[in-house]
């Protein structure tokens, strides 16, 4: 039996009395998974992203280990009922907001606001703050500054993803300037976020010279960050008393630990290790969240179709992004189809042996994405379940 077919045979035993679409998480890779980060933070402390979670007991076992402290929330609303329900007392909303309720139930609430910490990189988003409660009708508001972390080589080329407008040590002292000189606010942190670092693989399979171009660009544009977040932060702190300098994401835990400049590492996605991080040297984590869809048809003797899978991650349109059928082994998309809303055919050495009725595991291309479809996960510890884990979608909790 191969490790494939062992593998197979254990999630089959342990979700035999579960129907389909049914998912997963392996408890033991997750538990794995979770301590080789902190051991790659290297004495940092990890903020858990909670987009590439999306559940609340995840949440709170990873936050139970010693490493992890805080959270990385997507939403503001998120973030109001993690703290509001106890899962953390720490979380800073990761990307502006411009929900004027959560901002209005954020004002209203003076616990709430002293562990609740928004993202600001436009003067902009403090007027609107202010517009939905005056400073002098609210708790002071805690914010943090987002700096661009893209790589900039030449006013024409522009590498990694579209955030801040905050690029340059003098940019990030003027806007630090301009938020403590504001009543009702105070400037607590600095983010900076090198996704064309930490959410691009460089060994993509099969793509050798693109491994070697991603490998150049990574190390040329890391050192350009290093050095612009060093100043930055410094342009900054003659401003304010920071409290913490968040960077990087799982794929760049390691190198983002080496800027003395960062305080605390940003991580989540390497807990559910999906597809997208098979594209990585420096490490690859154990598999843990799986999902499991039964084949109803059969139509020709090379060709098992199971019913949905198209669960598509979310970024550019290409066949990375979507899900992969992993157990058992030989399983292939047809390139065609794909995988479809309601039916997903699957061809491949290991379709012809599938009969109706039998399961087939997939992988996400990306992590929290899943739990968009699932309303739990369930735990597998050996060839038994033995926790069920609600989702967000399961608590009925939809954020976006």
């Amino acid at each position: 039996m191969t490790p494939a077919d062992a593998l197979y045979d254990r999630f089959e035993r342990a979700t035999a009395a579960l129907p389909s679409p049914v998912g997963i998480v392996d408890l033991a890779s997750f538990d794995a998974n979770a301590d080789v980060l902190v051991a790659r933070a290297a004495g940092k402390p990890l903020r858990l992203a909670s987009k590439s979670v999306r559940n609340r007991e995840a949440l709170r076992r990873v936050l139970a280990r010693p490493g992890w402290r805080g959270i990385l929330a997507y939403t503001l609303p998120e973030a109001l009922w993690l703290t509001g329900s106890g899962v953390t007392d720490d979380a800073v909303v990761g990307y502006p907001t411009a929900d004027r309720v959560a901002i209005a139930t954020l004002a209203a609430d003076e616990r709430a606001a002293a562990t609740v910490t928004l993202m600001i990189d436009d003067p902009a988003q403090l007027d609107l703050v202010d517009s939905v409660v005056g400073p002098t009708r609210r708790p002071t508001i805690r914010v943090c500054l987002e700096l661009d972390a893209s790589w900039r080589p030449s006013k024409q080329v522009h590498v990694g993803v579209r955030r801040s407008p905050v690029h340059g040590a003098a940019q990030a002292g003027a806007l630090a300037a301009e938020i403590v000189k504001r009543p009702g606010f105070r400037l607590v942190g600095m983010m900076s976020y090198e996704a064309q670092i930490a959410g691009l693989g460089d060994a993509p399979p099969g793509r050798p010279l693109r491994a070697v171009a991603i490998r150049l660009m990574q190390s040329r544009s890391q050192k350009d960050l290093w050095e612009r977040r060093q100043r930055a932060v410094a342009a900054v702190r003659e401003h304010a008393e920071l409290e913490f300098v968040n960077g990087g994401g799982t794929g760049s835990v390691a190198a983002t630990t080496t800027d003395s400049s960062v305080t605390e590492i940003a991580a989540g996605s390497g807990l559910y290790g999906p597809t997208l991080f098979d594209g990585y040297r420096a490490w690859q984590p154990h598999p843990s969240a799986f999902f499991g869809l039964s084949v109803v048809r059969r139509p020709t003797p090379g060709i098992a179709t199971v019913l949905g899978g198209g669960w598509v991650a979310s970024g550019e349109a290409s066949p990375t992004r979507q899900p992969s059928p992993v157990l058992p082994a030989g399983l292939e998309l047809i390139p065609l189809e794909g995988a479809g809303e309601v039916q997903t055919p699957l061809t491949g050495p290991g379709a012809s042996r599938l009969r109706i009725g039998d399961r087939v595991w997939f992988r996400h291309a990306k992590a929290g994405e899943l739990c968009e479809h699932l309303p739990a996960l369930h735990v597998v510890e050996g060839d038994a379940v033995t926790a069920e884990w609600p989702t967000y979608r399961g608590e009925g909790m939809s954020f976006l």
